[in-house]
């Protein structure tokens, strides 16, 4: 298979700069694999198509402040203005860092993005502020690099005080101190994320009250979402993919949950990934890479609520797996026929 097969047009305004002012009043697509049909709904009317015997499966980490702006150690460079993009475009020297994952168990030493990237050598110096600054020490094959940073402080709290919620680069504006609250699910709980498990947007208190009224019960995953999940693909031969890791972890008491329900309804890919790396492998925590793709045989997952995925993406790539790839794009040409709003702050689909 070929990465090009998995491809769409979509016109540039359909794309969601903004979140909804009401959580739950996205439409939502849902569409019916055995019946091969779709109907048009709202999100809020997701309870009536689960009941008895039924698992929602949500995944509870959080997104972190992860964006950072800096400059390089030496280059002259006037001070970096938290909500003045403007002024850093402007500076020279100024570094861009998507910080991914913690690789050392103090948290000082991370994997991440860095841009301009090519001009970043090891042992080349990045200044944030005056409490804040960090050393390359190494470079990954992903072309992410190595990062130690240099603190007094806790370096979450460095990260609350000067990061940036890392919106994607598809939404064309700054982030905003609302985006800290919007971008994150309300049963967000551990730190780890760079990118929010997006399906899991739409979920207000209200609506999982409704879940649990239906009779579906409720299990949570941690799957930190770093550069596995959002990477483009780096072959055109679907076959010759592989992802980065990602850490996930199932606790004993979710994991009896999910084994006593009938049906998984996974909410996001993230929660997929983790359901079935840990079918696969039989742990409930560790490093996967699993890349699923059409073809792949499904162990646990029986519902699926998504967001609109990228073209040629390993999450468009998840969806055509689960709900069939003729019947998956030629329902992402009706959302776009329709208007639906697509990506992280857009509408969703459930495949049943």
């Amino acid at each position: 298979m070929r990465v090009s097969d998995f491809d769409y047009h979509l016109p540039e305004e359909l794309i969601a700069q903004e979140p909804l002012e009401d959580r739950a009043g996205a439409t939502m697509l849902v569409l019916y694999r055995n019946a091969q049909r779709w109907e048009d709904r709202m999100f809020r009317e997701l309870p009536e198509f689960l009941g008895e015997g039924d698992c929602l499966v949500l995944n509870d980490s959080r997104v972190f402040p992860s964006r950072l702006y800096g400059h390089r150690e030496g280059v002259h460079a006037l001070p970096v203005g938290k909500n003045n993009p403007k002024l850093r475009e402007n500076l020279s020297g100024k570094v861009e860092v998507l910080l991914l994952r913690p690789v050392s168990t103090d948290a000082r030493e991370w994997q991440a993005l860095v841009r301009p990237g090519r001009k970043m050598r090891t042992n080349e110096r990045i200044r944030f502020d005056d409490e804040l600054e960090a050393e390359i020490t190494g470079r990954g094959e992903f072309g992410e690099r190595t990062l130690r940073f240099v603190t007094k402080g806790d370096i979450y709290d460095a990260l609350e005080r000067i990061g940036h919620v890392p919106l994607p680069p598809y939404i064309k504006r700054v982030d905003t101190a609302a985006d800290r609250e919007r971008y994150q699910t309300v049963f967000a709980r551990e730190k780890g994320s760079v990118a929010a498990p997006t399906a899991g947007l739409h979920f207000t208190p209200e609506v999982l009250e409704r879940c649990r009224a239906a009779g579906a019960g409720i299990a949570y995953v941690t799957l930190h979402v770093g550069l596995g999940t959002f990477q483009p693909l780096h072959s055109e031969v679907i076959e010759e993919v592989r992802l980065h890791q990602e850490t996930y972890s199932i606790t004993a008491e979710n994991a009896d949950r999910m084994n006593g329900a009938r049906r998984l309804v996974a909410v996001g890919t993230t929660s997929v990934r983790t359901i079935e790396s840990a079918a696969q492998t039989g742990a409930l925590g560790g490093e996967t890479e699993i890349f699923i793709y059409p073809g792949y045989s499904f162990q646990r997952t029986g519902a699926l609520v998504t967001n609109f995925h990228l073209p040629r993406s390993s999450l468009l790539l998840l969806a055509c797996a689960f709900g069939g790839t003729d019947f998956v794009l030629n329902a992402y040409r009706h959302a776009v026929e329709r208007r639906y709003r697509f990506y992280s702050y857009g509408d969703c689909m459930l495949i049943l």
